[in-house]
């Protein structure tokens, strides 16, 4: 049996037997948003069914027991499109995986919030703009790679950035690493 759920002009279905909060429910929710952004002419995201409540069913998405997004593996996937500011809402996410695309504009500042992620890949893209000051928040962050873009601006040295080599930076329009008090953040963009 399935229960119909709406939340606002959003209908999703799920399992009568189903659990489902409305931190599962935002998860989807901000995953569908990221699909509609996007142009994907191989349909590697054929399976992201927004009447699905839960995304644990997609392909390329990766859940927790709790059924919480922790990981997005869209590298090489031939998309393009941007990113917004709805990714932020993937609080237990640790692998954000979308190197080798041509997604462009800027990368979301609210990635920043992502207290849990472990890894970001986006290198191989057309961003642009500076690497958000938020990121230095990313206490757990151990992977960063951004090179390959066309981001602008200097380099942070504030909370995990201080342990990233160059070669995660090279080959965008970056100066050199931040000088605190002496160069503003967004010097050369």
């Amino acid at each position: 049996m399935v229960d119909k759920i709406q939340e606002e002009e959003n209908v999703v279905w799920c399992p009568q037997s189903a659990a489902v909060g409305p931190m599962i429910i935002a998860e989807g929710n901000a995953l569908h948003s990221l699909r509609t952004r996007i142009s994907d002419p191989d349909n590697v995201l054929q399976s992201w069914d927004p009447t699905l409540v839960n995304p644990c069913t997609w392909f390329l998405v990766t859940c927790d027991s709790n059924n919480h997004v922790v990981r997005l593996d869209l590298g090489n996937s031939n998309i393009s499109g941007s990113l917004g500011s709805e990714l932020g809402e993937l609080n237990h996410l640790q692998y954000l995986e979308l190197y080798s695309n041509n997604l462009r504009g800027k990368i979301p500042k609210e990635l920043g919030k992502l207290k849990n992620l472990i890894s970001m890949d986006l290198y191989g893209n057309k961003f642009e703009g500076n690497i958000p000051k938020s990121f230095a928040k990313l206490k757990s962050l151990r992977f960063f790679d951004v090179s390959n873009n066309d981001l602008c601006g200097t380099i942070p040295v504030d909370g995990p950035f201080k342990s990233f080599t160059m070669e995660s930076f090279e080959h965008n329009k970056l100066n050199g690493p931040e000088l605190k008090g002496l160069v503003p953040y967004d010097f050369g963009c």
